[in-house]
């Protein structure tokens, strides 16, 4: 053995618990008031008495910390800013904060926990309190979150320009209503409703006819946002008084109050705050809840789908204001209310809410570095923070990554929290640097040592006994007898002598050189191969896709994966193109020309030669090199439009199985298979379809002959990579299941021209051929007694309920695996243990095994205390798009909803029982979940509309059902990355900022990205020197923004934006398309649809301010 080995588990020890970080100091809402005394109509009346319940409503962080009340005085009214607070922008707006939120000075002191109690309630001067209005200040009817971009649009967002990433247009939902109802215009840029601070019109103004919501038929959905009527406060929770103090309540962490909230009566101390009781069953959701969640949660009032404008617009908005929003400072007043002192309007203030970007650097600051595997029920840093894993005996998180560290004792605890118990599981994910790969260990005929019973595989583990002679195994508890050859005497401890010279032994990833035996009819594989199949009928050769990639093949051959411990890749490659026939390719290393041999019998699909169809890239390098200049030449002046699929497929299928090795076929196709031949479909562009209850009769295949040739390249080991070049409707719902089934991956690229696209496919190519990869595999998930994996979602096959066939899986893959209780759970611990079967690409078979141990609880405290966010969010994903395709899109949004209010709720009953009614408690590993799951509504996996294509709907389905960790971050929630104060001499991609359009500035430069697009927005105040230095432009009205990158100048400002740009690629496994996108642009709309924290702009979807109140609103329906 390695010397080194020995020192395996030497590393010191972590600290078992890691600190949490809190929540940002806040200030307190303020005050509005309708001026006058005059009776007011019924609907105002219901308003007010709507703000009336809700004054006894706040939102808190966690269970309350008993201390010292805080000594600040009481808040009135008037004051300069806060210390430390935004700057303020036009018109006295905050450059980067949410809206006016107050009025008073607040206590900036901290808390436990590290978030502020809440203020007290602040007081206006007497003579703005007209007596009979005095308690009932307005709702403001949008509370949003998020301004557009200036210069608004239609409602529905225009397409993308051509190519732009698989996408032709961007998505959305149907708006809310009846298939093909039309969703009401946004307004244009002058049209638009104002932001907050803006006066309110003397008299509501009269919509146009196409701004009325939509309501559906049906009863009334009362489900939703405060309407009249509908209530958050809590009934009979004391309000506090207009004259007591801050310093007169215990403080709480918390978040601000809701709007229209009061401060809540102190729970009474005694007892430590967020002990949970004895847990109870939560009452099932209401009745009334949504078919359509976060769509129609409540009617939105004139001008509600459009949003705020950006800065320096709102002045030409005065007249088009919204009745119900509320002034700033500054701003206009009621009638009747002097203009000395304007009222405020509540408002909850979006700087104070839990937010990814806060969240990601407090856990990078206390969780970066080194991250120790060896105590059990140890939550993990964040996906995205950077940190160095060192394996103590359990696999990095990396590899496995659980929802959930304490494991609930019962099957009754576990659904009444409601947290899913899942794995992600990314057997080949990246390795950050100074990570170690699992070593691999060789018993030679041996073969592994693995439990006489269950079948599981020596690891740390497993309990040695007897003298050294047998070990138990500690998932079935069954004795098994010690291999003569693996057998060594235990110390005093009852440890193994030689267990630190033996990965097996103390690490939680390892691998094994398998036996004959885990080899297909007991042979040892062949070294796996890669199949070009590229169609070559006229839209390809005209796109110049055909051209491109002849061109390009020997560099992209000579990015082949390489073994470990080898210095060149073992793996062959062949070639087949095919229109309406099938062409194949001999390429034998003695021949002076390639051979072309033509199959044109499409019904029985066989393999005409065997010698020479896969060879060694190196060795037949001249012979390749002159196919790819003669395959241009052959199809110039192709005709043929109608082409083939499925006889295609079957041909690099049996070309591999008659070469008896295993591999991946990498398929180039340009349209619809319509030929008359095994495989042909037919157009059903039914895009009306998407978003209501019959989107999965086109989101499901309408044939089942490419499953079943996909379950038959399981069979042969034979994975597939489709690459669509579709100018059309290409059916990606049915030929996507080759890739899907198979382990493999869809790429899409619409109206693909090599010219401006070609950089990014060779790119995406490259990146694909090169990763790690492992072939023919075989998963199964083992755990100790008690628990059970049950469902399985992601790229594989399964033929039987307990192994996921996996033709191939790589580096970027990740599969979701839901557990669940058989029997109530006696250990202190609960194993897990991964074993992957798998061939190389050297053609070595091995066993990767990675496990995990977690630890078991009898409290739901402790089970919040250890949940993980990032793996919940992306397994509600995978699930609930598998889900999709036999459900409908209300019912599987309406369940994720449900699930979480039913999550928050259980811990509001039962770890923080002792704060008041009203406030909104969100575990402390759980505060984003209300941001995520409004966030994965939205998302076009879930809600694409009519406003996409039902191609583009499948490509992001695929796209998440394959998806690994890391690339759901910035999925979910994209990255915004201001440019225009980038310091030149830094290296690093600068922080991010929350994604949300107030953060954006007029005179600003921004880089929104999600792995699948990316844009670069430029404000129109943008300076001179940026324009000039990084496009080459005076002003930003002089960009040109149909070119596809950044031009080439020698300056450091070029050079920086440019570098930042490339790094973002390099950290991506897709090449993404910059798309330039000026202020009030046409294309503005379509990077306002990735805005997550914002109101959606033609799909109604609401901000994170209004589903974060849903929420609490649902939270406290439950409870009640």
């Amino acid at each position: 053995m390695n010397p080194q080995t020995a020192h395996y588990g030497q590393y010191p020890q972590q600290q078992g618990g890691w600190p949490q970080p809190g929540v940002p100091p806040v200030g307190p809402p303020g005050l509005s008031m309708n001026g006058g005394g005059q009776p007011q109509p019924p609907q105002q009346q219901q308003q007010q008495q709507l703000v009336g319940q809700m004054q006894s409503m706040s939102l808190a962080s966690g269970p309350p910390k008993v201390g010292p009340p805080n000594a600040n005085g009481p808040m009135g009214g008037g004051g300069p800013p806060l210390p430390g607070s935004p700057p303020q922008g036009l018109g006295g707006r905050p450059v980067c904060g949410g809206g006016p939120f107050g009025v008073g000075p607040v206590a900036v002191g901290s808390v436990a926990g590290g978030s502020l109690p809440p203020p007290a309630q602040p007081q206006l001067p007497q003579q703005q309190q007209p007596q009979s209005q005095s308690q009932q200040p307005p709702l403001p009817q949008g509370m949003t979150n998020g301004p557009p971009m200036g210069g608004g649009g239609a409602g529905a967002r225009p397409p993308m320009p051509p190519g732009a990433n698989g996408y032709g247009q961007t998505n959305g939902h149907q708006y809310a209503g009846a298939p093909g109802a039309v969703p009401p215009a946004m307004p244009t840029a002058a049209g638009g409703p104002p932001r907050p601070g803006q006066p309110f019109p003397p008299q509501p103004l009269q919509q146009p006819q196409q701004q009325q919501p939509y309501t559906a038929p049906g009863p009334q959905y009362n489900a939703g946002y405060p309407q009249p009527g509908v209530g958050f406060g809590a009934p009979g929770a004391p309000p506090t008084g207009p004259g007591q103090t801050a310093a007169q309540q215990p403080r709480q962490p918390q978040y601000p109050p809701m709007p229209g909230q009061q401060m809540q009566a102190p729970p009474a101390p005694g007892g430590y705050p967020g002990q949970p009781g004895q847990a109870g069953q939560v009452p099932p959701m209401p009745s009334n809840m949504p078919p359509r969640p976060f769509n129609q949660m409540a009617p939105p009032g004139p001008g509600y789908n459009a949003m705020p404008p950006m800065p320096q617009q709102h002045q030409h908005q005065q007249h088009q204001q919204p009745h119900g929003y509320p002034p700033a400072p500054g701003g206009g007043h009621y009638p009747g209310v002097g203009a000395a002192s304007p009222p405020q309007a509540k408002r909850l203030d979006p700087e104070s809410m839990p937010n990814p970007i806060q969240l990601m650097a407090e856990n990078q600051e206390s969780c970066g570095g080194i991250f120790a595997t060896n105590t059990p029920g140890h939550v993990p840093p964040l996906v995205a923070t950077r940190f160095v894993t060192q394996d103590q005996g359990n696999a990095g998180p990396r590899f496995v990554r659980s929802s959930m560290y304490s494991i609930p004792q019962t099957a009754d605890l576990m659904k009444q929290s409601a947290v899913p118990f899942s794995l992600i599981i990314s057997p080949f994910a990246r390795l950050a640097d100074q990570e170690m790969a699992p070593p691999i260990v060789d018993f030679g005929e041996m073969g592994p040592i693995r439990c006489i019973r269950c079948k599981a595989y020596i690891c740390p583990h497993m309990q040695f006994v007897d003298g050294g002679r047998r070990f138990q195994c500690q998932f079935c508890k069954a004795t098994t007898e010690v291999p003569a050859g693996y057998f060594q005497h235990l110390d005093h401890t009852g440890q193994r002598m030689d267990k630190y010279e033996r990965p097996e032994l103390v690490l939680g990833a390892y691998e094994f050189v398998a036996t004959k035996e885990y080899c297909r009819n007991n042979v040892p594989p062949r070294a796996p191969a890669m199949v070009f199949l590229i169609d070559v009928s006229y839209n390809n050769v005209k796109s110049g896709l055909v051209q491109l990639l002849c061109s390009q093949m020997k560099q992209i051959l000579a990015g082949l994966p390489v073994d470990q411990g080898q210095s060149r890749s073992s793996m062959k490659v062949g070639f087949i193109t095919y229109n309406s026939s099938v062409h194949f390719y001999n390429l034998k290393s003695s021949l002076a020309q390639p051979q072309m041999m033509v199959v044109g019998d499409l019904q029985e699909m066989f393999m005409p030669l065997l010698d020479g169809f896969l060879v060694d890239p190196e060795e037949s390098a001249s012979v390749i090199d002159a196919l790819m200049e003669q395959i241009p030449r052959m199809f110039a002046d192709t005709r043929e439009t109608e082409t083939i699929l499925l006889p295609a497929l079957q041909a690099g299928l049996e070309a591999l199985k008659a070469s008896e090795c295993v591999g991946k076929l990498y398929v180039f196709q340009s349209t619809l298979p319509n030929a008359d031949a095994p495989g042909k479909l037919k157009a059903r562009e039914e895009r009306k379809l998407l978003g209501t209850d019959k989107e999965k009769t086109v989101l499901t295949p309408q044939s089942t002959v490419y499953n079943m040739l996909a379950q038959e390249c399981v069979g042969a080991g034979v994975s597939i990579d489709l690459f669509v070049f579709n100018n059309a409707y290409i059916d990606l719902a049915t030929i996507g299941q080759v890739a899907r089934l198979t382990g493999g991956e869809v790429y899409k690229y619409t109206y693909f021209q090599a010219d401006i696209d070609g950089q990014r496919l060779v790119s995406d190519l490259m990146k694909n051929i090169a990763r790690p990869i492992a072939f023919d595999a075989v998963m199964r998930v083992r755990t100790s007694t008690g628990i059970r994996p049950t469902d399985f979602f992601g790229h594989f096959f399964m033929s039987n309920t307990k192994d996921m066939e996996i033709a191939s899986i790589d580096c970027d893959k990740a599969v979701a695996v839901e557990i669940k209780h058989d029997d109530k759970l006696t250990d202190e611990l609960v194993l897990i243990q991964v074993a992957l079967l798998y061939t190389s690409c050297s053609g070595q078979r091995r066993l990767r095994v990675l496990n995990l141990a977690l630890k078991t609880c009898s409290e739901l405290l402790e089970l919040f205390r250890c949940c993980d966010i990032d793996s919940t969010l992306l397994f509600f994903a995978k699930q609930g798009l598998t889900k999709l395709m036999d459900s409908t899109p209300a019912s599987v949004k309406a369940a994720i909803v449900q699930r979480s209010v039913q999550l928050l709720a259980c811990y509001r009953k039962y770890c923080a029982s002792a704060t008041s009614a009203g406030q909104l408690i969100l575990p402390e590993g759980m505060k984003l979940l209300p941001l995520y799951v409004n966030c994965l509504l939205k998302n076009d996996a879930f809600s694409g509309g009519a406003d996409m294509s039902i191609d583009d709907r499948s490509y992001v389905i695929y796209y998440v059902m394959s998806m690994d960790l890391p690339a759901s971050v910035h999925y979910f929630y994209p990255r915004l990355i201001p440019l225009h104060d980038v310091h030149v001499e830094a290296e690093t991609i600068p922080s991010a900022i929350r994604c949300t359009g107030e953060k954006m500035l007029e005179d600003g430069a921004y880089i929104l990205e999600n792995g699948v697009h990316m844009f670069m927005w430029l404000g129109l105040s943008l300076s001179p020197e940026f324009t000039q230095s990084v496009f080459g432009a005076q002003c930003t009205q002089q960009i040109d923004t149909d070119r596809t990158g950044l031009p080439v100048f020698d300056n450091p400002l070029s050079r920086r934006i440019r570098g930042i740009v490339e790094k973002i690629q390099q950290q991506k496994r897709r090449c993404m398309r910059l798309t330039l996108v000026k202020q009030r642009d046409k294309l503005e709309s379509v990077l306002r649809h990735f805005l997550v924290e914002d109101r959606g702009t033609s799909d109604g979807s609401v901000s994170y301010v209004d589903f974060l109140c849903h929420m609490h609103k649902e939270i406290r329906q439950m409870l009640s």
